[in-house]
């Protein structure tokens, strides 16, 4: 029986279900690339310039009051 299931794909080639309820089977499959959705793109552009801000002391003592579990 063919089954068809939506995936991604991660940056080391392992497929992830778009729906948690479905099951990667070991076997073979065929792969159909679809086109990235460049509906995010700027976004993921941005991400690693603003990492840089994001990602410091500063900044996580600036939203501390919004962590009380910290």
């Amino acid at each position: 029986m063919l089954t068809t299931i939506e995936v991604t794909i991660d940056k080391t080639g392992h497929l992830h279900p778009v729906e948690s309820s479905q099951a990667i089977k070991p076997g073979r499959a065929l792969l159909t690339w679809l086109e990235p959705d460049a509906t995010h793109e700027p976004a993921l552009m941005a991400e690693p310039a603003l990492a840089q801000d994001w990602l410091n002391p500063e900044e996580d003592a600036a939203w501390a009051h919004l962590q009380p579990g910290k």
